[in-house]
């Protein structure tokens, strides 16, 4: 439980480093597109590689995944239509999505620990490079809204704990859980965060870098890809 629960803490403490950066300085527009374009490629390779590929792996089929993808799109779907409707944009949407894909990749990791897997450094890397972007994203951006910055700390802390007590249950229930049911948690993370990239990070990133944010998407694709290749 204690290596879960150590393990859960270093991933999930990459989204208050990204909270912390936002708040030490202010960041221009052009670098925080910049560091999302690089974030959301890092996305999309976890996606691929990470969540699908095992995904489909663990549950020997592709339909525990596919359902679980169908399930994490429409849950981000819907409380995204919720948080818009209700005006609370700057940056919620980026952080609904953290916790999203947070939560079900962090479980990931603590079934992988307690199967005699190990950690995948490659799940781990994307996680934590990932979730930089997003911190410092969507704190600038609650900033930018008026947020308070105690606000912004508590908020991102709590989405950060409950990372941590995925890793956790992940680690507790996998005797009882078989390689259908992590499958279809990975498909749910990768759903998530597929309708994450496509209705809020990408967009925010061009509209805020402009024309190099396609290309920093790449290079975070390529950095991403070849962690996890070379794992």
């Amino acid at each position: 439980m204690l290596p879960a629960l150590g393990w859960g803490v270093l991933a999930a403490s990459s989204l208050l480093l990204g909270v912390g950066l936002a708040l030490a300085r202010s960041w221009s527009a052009r670098t925080i597109g910049l560091v999302l374009s690089f974030g959301a490629g890092a996305l999309i390779s976890a996606v691929a590689f990470e969540l699908f590929e095992e995904g489909t792996r663990e549950a020997g089929a592709e339909l525990p995944v596919a359902l679980g993808l169908a399930a994490g799109a429409l849950t981000y779907f819907v409380c995204d239509r919720k948080i818009e409707r209700r005006g609370a944009g700057g940056g919620l949407p980026l952080a609904l999505g953290a916790l999203l894909d947070g939560v079900p990749e962090q479980a990931v990791l603590g079934i992988g620990l307690a199967g005699g897997a190990g950690v995948s450094v490659a799940l781990l890397v994307a996680i934590f490079v990932s979730n930089l972007p997003e911190g410092i994203g969507s704190a600038s951006d609650m900033l930018a809204a008026g947020w308070t910055r105690g606000r912004v700390v508590a908020l991102w802390s709590a989405v950060a704990v409950i990372c941590v007590v995925a890793t956790v249950a992940g680690y507790a229930v996998t005797d009882v859980v078989g390689g259908t049911f992590t499958g279809a948690i990975d498909g749910f993370a990768a759903g998530a965060l597929l309708v994450m990239l496509t209705d809020s990070m990408i967009p925010e990133s061009r509209a805020k870098a402009g024309l190099p944010s396609g290309l920093v998407l790449v290079l975070g694709f390529a950095v991403a890809a070849g962690l996890s290749a070379a794992s």
